[in-house]
């Protein structure tokens, strides 16, 4: 588990700018492999909805990995950390009766890169939804089950 002085660093310099389109990313406890479960990936998936539909962040990419997402965003209002807290707080309140815990799903903080030109946000949508590939879990992008872009 992170040390609190590594928390801390992942939050140094963190500015959250409205309208800026940011990579977020973030890992289950202990890297665990909860969303090999297909039915428990859909659930953080939906929280990705509920930002989208409560005005906090247009969804433009996601996949939700065995052990950690990526999610393409651009913030609409409030901060990342809030938009972060809010996803993973629902996520873990989703998926919780549906493991034998009661400790939190997520890692403490989130990483977090603001593109800075046009150009990188399809470089970077591709790398978000090929994931599944380079993990080696699919042969085939169509053939993962977790992932979404609003190019496709």
């Amino acid at each position: 588990m992170p040390s609190l002085a590594a928390s801390h660093r992942l939050r140094t310099g963190r500015y959250s700018e409205k309208n800026r389109i940011y990579l977020l990313s973030t890992n289950t406890l202990c890297r665990e492999h909860i969303f090999n479960d297909f039915a428990l990936g859909r659930l953080v998936v939906a929280q990705f909805r509920v930002a989208q539909d409560q005005g906090f962040a247009d969804s433009l990419a996601w996949v939700v990995m065995p052990d950690h997402f990526h999610w393409l965003i651009e913030l609409r209002r409030g901060t990342l950390s809030g938009l972060m807290q809010r996803t993973k707080s629902l996520s873990t309140k989703a998926v919780s009766p549906y493991i034998d815990r009661k400790i939190s799903l997520w890692q403490n903080g989130f990483h977090d890169r603001a593109l800075r030109q046009e150009e990188d946000l399809v470089k970077v949508a591709r790398y978000v939804v090929a994931n599944p590939l380079r993990a080696g879990l699919v042969d085939k992008l169509g053939d993962y089950p977790l992932w979404d872009a609003i190019w496709v």
